[in-house]
C-alpha cells in the first residue's frame, strides 16, 4: 500500500510504499475513504514540530478519516467488516498514520458514520472536534460568565463555540470581520482585537499563547491546544491545556451532530491522493475556511 511520511530533511511529504498492515489484538484494519490535511500535518512534514514532539526517523501523517472496516482482530466486538467508519490516529510518533490506504487503529477509536453523510465530511470531525469538546470539559459549566475563543471561526474553534454556548459560557469569537455570520450564527458575539482583563476565561484554539491569555481577568481560566509550549501561570491563572484522545463513542455522537447541523462540519476543498503534494501546500497557507481532505 502507499503512505505518506514526515521524513527528516524533507520540507515536504514522502509517498512510500510498505506492506498491508494487519489487526493486532483489539485493533481494526480500515480501507481510507477521505482523510483531512491539518496544519499540524504540514508543520510536522516542514520538520517545524520534530523536536517538539520528539520525533526521529520516518513518521506517518494525518490524523482524522474515513473509510471501510477491511478487517478486524477476533477479540473485536461492534465493529464489522464493511462499514463504513471514521476514526483518529492519536500518536505522532507511529510510523504509519491516516494518511494511508490502509490505516490501523484500536477499536475504541472507530466510530460508525451516519447515513447520508460524506466521507469528507466524517473524515473532518475526529481531530477538531473531539479537541473542542475536551476543552469545553475542562472549562466546565459557564453559569453566564464570560468567555473568548481564539482563532473562533478555525477548525477547532467552530467547535467550541455552540458547544461553550450549551455548557452556559457567553460567548465572544475572535476572528476577521469576515467570519462574523459564521460567528454569530452559533449565538456568539464577534471581535477582531484582544481586550486586556477582559474575560473570566479563554479557550486558546489559535494557539496564541501568552498573547491570549492576556485577555483573561485575575484568577480566571485558560485551556490552550497542544501542551507543547505551555503557557506559564499568572496572576492567580493556572493554564491547561488539550491532547486530544481518541474516543470513539464521543465521535460518534459528535459525527451525528454534525451530520444534522447541529455542529457546522466545513470541507473547503477535496484532493486526490494522487495531489497531496498540492492539498499540503493549500493547507500551508492557510485562510481557508474549511478542512482540505484527500480522497482514495
Amino acid at each position: 500500500m502507499r503512505a505518506l511520511v514526515g521524513r527528516a530533511g524533507s520540507p515536504l511529504p514522502v509517498l512510500v510504499d510498505v506492506p498491508d498492515p494487519h489487526p493486532g489484538p483489539g485493533e481494526v484494519v480500515i480501507a481510507t475513504t477521505a482523510a483531512t490535511v491539518n496544519p499540524i500535518d504540514v508543520r510536522i512534514a516542514d520538520g517545524e514540530l520534530r523536536e517538539a514532539f520528539g520525533l526521529a526517523g520516518d513518521v506517518g501523517l494525518g490524523w482524522d478519516f474515513s473509510g471501510i472496516v477491511k478487517a478486524v482482530s477476533d477479540d473485536v466486538t461492534g465493529v464489522s467488516v464493511g462499514q463504513r467508519v471514521a476514526a483518529l490516529t492519536g500518536n505522532p510518533a507511529d510510523p504509519l498514520r491516516a494518511h494511508a490506504e490502509l490505516v490501523t487503529v484500536p477499536a475504541g477509536s472507530v466510530a460508525p458514520i451516519p447515513e447520508g453523510m460524506s466521507d469528507a465530511a466524517a473524515a473532518s470531525v475526529a481531530l477538531n472536534a473531539p479537541t473542542a469538546a475536551m476543552i469545553v470539559d475542562l472549562l466546565g459549566a459557564g453559569a453566564g460568565r464570560s468567555l473568548l475563543v481564539t482563532g473562533a471561526a478555525g477548525a477547532v474553534g467552530g467547535y467550541v463555540l455552540p458547544l461553550a454556548r450549551e455548557a452556559g459560557w457567553r460567548v465572544t469569537g475572535l476572528a476577521r470581520t469576515t467570519d462574523r455570520e459564521f460567528v454569530t450564527t452559533t449565538g456568539a458575539d464577534l471581535v477582531t482585537e484582544i481586550e486586556p482583563r477582559a474575560y473570566d476565561a479563554v479557550a486558546d484554539a489559535a494557539g496564541l499563547q501568552a498573547t491570549a491569555i492576556d485577555a483573561v481577568v485575575d484568577g480566571g481560566a485558560f485551556v490552550g491546544v497542544l501542551p507543547i509550549a505551555p503557557v506559564a501561570a499568572q496572576r492567580g491563572i493556572e493554564p491547561t491545556d488539550v491532547f486530544v484522545q481518541a474516543d470513539g463513542v464521543r465521535l460518534a455522537e459528535l459525527l451525528r451532530r454534525g451530520h444534522t447541523g447541529d455542529l457546522a462540519v466545513r470541507v473547503a476543498e477535496e484532493v486526490p491522493f494522487s495531489e497531496f503534494d498540492r492539498a499540503y501546500a493549500l493547507v500551508g497557507q492557510g485562510g481557508l475556511r474549511g478542512r482540505v481532505v484527500l480522497t482514495f
